[in-house]
């Protein structure tokens, strides 16, 4: 099958300011791949680049088997930015007709798409009274138009409440296993953590670490923690059997070891301190952990 999008060694320079640098990537059909970076980081430049919107200096790019911003290309792309902006005097419904006509498409569908994305109930009130959240969620409905086989989303839940935010990710979970693939950028990392397949991270326009959640906690090489809850009465010969753990202000105990180590270092506990727990959670590296820590690598 088609990679949706596949880069190679991209570089975008601005003057004498380097913005991406050999940067390479990969997305397949129904594929969920995080962008994630600190501000300047070359996330924007990289969008901008496979819209079609700026051109690049170096490297190759290609959208849906064909050059960025080709009609081939716009045909099967939807884009989302951070703060979508509508006429406030129109409705929803209006609004999301207007952008299917555009498409050449029935504009009978305006209706539907407000429901998949939770504006049935206000596709007739006017732009200007809707919440962020709601604007937000009329940009997510005119992304639909089509079945775009690649989705650019840039911060997609921003101004979203916590429910609204979850339907948002199931809405791309159900898109990704029709095939459509999504690039997401977001600073909200533990939203992405469990809700993507492939997590990137640029840092001063390089790529400084790619891949699966479980494979960059590999490659970090980060601490577990484990947090020990002691039986009722058992604090004190727990705290003396771990002289590495130090104590939480919860009553627990907090053991950090290698990943490596971390097997054999729970058989250890479970066997010989077993009776003297009521409780034991292993913690892996968060993504915040992990992006930081790349990020660090990399002197930003």
């Amino acid at each position: 099958m088609t990679s949706t999008l596949k880069i190679s060694r991209l570089t975008k320079r601005y003057d004498s300011v380097e913005a991406l640098r050999e940067v390479s990537l990969t997305l397949e059909p129904g594929m969920r791949m995080a962008l994630l970076g600190h501000n300047g980081a070359g996330k924007s430049t990289m969008m901008k680049i496979i819209l079609g919107l700026i051109p690049f200096d170096g490297g190759e790019v290609s959208v849906c088997g064909g050059a960025p911003g080709s009609a081939a290309s716009r045909a099967q792309v939807a884009y989302l930015p951070e703060n979508a902006a509508f006429h406030p005097a129109l409705t929803g419904e209006e609004q999301i007709r207007h952008y299917l006509a555009l498409r050449g498409e029935s504009t009978a569908q305006a209706g539907e798409l407000l429901e998949r994305v939770g504006l049935g109930h206000a596709a007739r009130r006017r732009i200007g009274t809707y919440s962020k959240g709601m604007r937000q969620r009329v940009g997510l409905a005119q992304t639909l138009i089509g079945r775009p086989r690649l989705l650019v989303l840039d911060e997609p839940t921003s101004g979203l409440d916590p429910v609204s935010r979850r339907d948002f990710y199931a809405l791309l979970d159900g898109l990704a296993a029709e095939g459509a693939s999504i690039l997401l950028s977001s600073h909200a990392l533990t939203e992405v953590e469990a809700r993507t397949d492939r997590i990137l991270i640029l840092s001063r326009g390089r790529l400084v670490a790619s891949g699966t959640l479980p494979s960059l906690r590999q490659e970090a090489a980060l601490p577990v923690t484990l947090l020990v809850t002691p039986a009722e009465g058992r604090a004190k010969a727990l705290a003396a059997a771990l002289p590495g753990a130090t104590a939480t202000a919860d009553g627990r105990l907090r053991l950090d070891c290698p990943q490596a180590d971390k097997l054999a270092v729970l058989a250890r506990i479970v066997t010989a301190l077993g009776p003297q727990m009521a409780d034991l959670d292993v913690i892996p590296p968060s993504l915040e952990d992990i992006y930081t820590n790349f990020s660090h690598r990399d002197g930003s």
